[in-house]
């Protein structure tokens, strides 16, 4: 059934949130006669920068000319530069042909748009479901807020619909029901495990059924290494879902820019806190997104996504190669489908935590251990490692002195 009234899913304190006065003004600025008066906008003259060149790996040199770098140094629409959000809305139409009219808010990183959301749903003492690992980002944000996790079971191919149904129809009724699930669906962080489409087909009729939004936090989408497998989003036809994207896996980390696709309800209560915290992402990072976007076109775009997921992948089976050189017997692990990192059960031991922490450090080794992905914090044999950076010889090397650690840990325990 169509969603048209959110308020129930709404926070108090989403719910206080009222416009900002000087920030509604912002896209009446633009307007053909309009004379300004209102904001208080420092006057462009007095900006150091004039305008800016810069030249992609493939060799193209790019300029940012004086009339964009003044727009990208300003004041801007909280939402985000219009240009941009055009150009994210084609992407969105295009990747998962949505079916209902939604809305776009730019952030600083999608973790921005994230949190702003996890406060727009939830009060202290309420419930949230959650995959069992959980990205650590996000349990640093929502440990503090009084929260219960209904933490759900995942496995080799992510969240187990069952026990996520489980968890619903046993709920005790005698406390508010949850009204939203966190997932990272594609190359799950840290498990690096996707979703099938079949279980995210039952994961949302549960949705459905219990009445909850699912945050689809999918920032390693585009390293998928084969076929790409549907998102939530694309699925979804009564507007429960809040997709949260990211260029940090393929422009750039540093430019943080990342954008919450969803009901223009939902992503309006983000844009007021956005107006009442940090105004609007960076003007100048998404100008220079921008202007790259242009040059590729969303055809571009998926052209260089391609690539590096092909880069990830490579990267994945020179790790997978050192992994069954040094730790056959000695650990377990799920070959991921996409993304940049292994869920490593270390055999024989467990509690990873001081192993990781502590000897793998001595020995110079980062991993992180498993204890930090778990919402209600559980002892656990397994490790986090990313193979993303490091080199061949390093990943070698690093799996070499793990094996090493583990044999010396087993013995020590007989």
């Amino acid at each position: 059934m169509v969603i048209t009234d959110y308020d129930r899913f709404l926070s108090k304190r989403s719910k206080a949130r009222k416009p900002s006065a000087i920030r509604a003004l912002q896209p009446l600025i633009a307007l053909p006669g309009m004379i300004s008066l209102g904001g208080g906008l420092p006057h462009p003259s007095t900006f150091p920068i004039l305008d800016m060149s810069f030249t992609l790996t493939n060799g193209d040199s790019l300029t940012i000319s004086e009339n964009e770098m003044r727009r990208a140094l300003q004041y801007s629409n909280t939402n985000g530069l219009p240009d941009l959000i055009e150009w994210l809305k084609q992407l969105q139409i295009e990747e998962h042909k949505p079916k209902y009219d939604f809305d776009i808010c730019i952030g600083n990183g999608s973790q921005d748009v994230l949190s702003k959301a996890f406060e727009m749903l939830l009060n202290e003492n309420d419930s949230i479901l959650i995959e069992k690992p959980a990205y650590t980002g996000a349990l640093a944000f929502l440990r503090p807020m009084g929260l219960t996790f209904v933490d759900i079971e995942t496995d080799g191919n992510g969240i187990i619909p069952e026990k996520l149904e489980e968890a619903l129809e046993n709920w005790d009724d005698s406390k508010p029901r949850p009204k939203c699930i966190y997932t990272v669906p594609i190359a799950g962080n840290p498990t690096g495990v996707s979703v099938s489409l079949e279980r995210k087909k039952r994961v949302y009729e549960l949705a459905q059924k219990y009445d909850f939004i699912i945050l689809e936090d999918d920032p390693y989408y585009y390293l998928q290494f084969s076929e790409r497998i549907p998102s939530y989003f694309s699925m979804d036809v009564d507007g429960r879902v809040l997709r949260f994207d990211s260029f940090s896996k393929i422009l750039s980390s540093g430019i943080r820019i990342g954008w919450v696709s969803g009901p223009k309800p939902l992503v309006n209560r983000i844009v007021l806190h956005t107006q009442a915290a940090n105004l609007h992402a960076s003007g100048l990072s998404q100008t220079f997104a921008l202007s790259i976007l242009r040059r590729w076109g969303v055809f571009g775009f998926m052209e260089h996504a391609k690539k590096t997921a092909a880069f990830y992948k490579q990267k994945r089976d020179i790790f997978i190669e050192s992994a069954e050189k040094y730790l056959d017997g000695l650990a377990e692990w799920n070959t991921p489908t996409a993304g940049m990192f292994i869920w490593l059960k270390l055999l024989g031991i467990d509690d990873s935590e001081t192993l990781i922490k502590k000897k793998a450090i001595e020995k110079k080794v980062l991993m992180v251990p498993g204890f930090e992905f778990f919402p209600n914090n559980d002892v656990t044999p397994y490790v986090r490692a990313s193979y993303s950076t490091a080199t061949k010889e390093e990943i070698d090397e690093a799996l070499k002195r793990l094996a090493s650690l583990l044999r010396d840990a087993i013995a020590s325990q007989n």
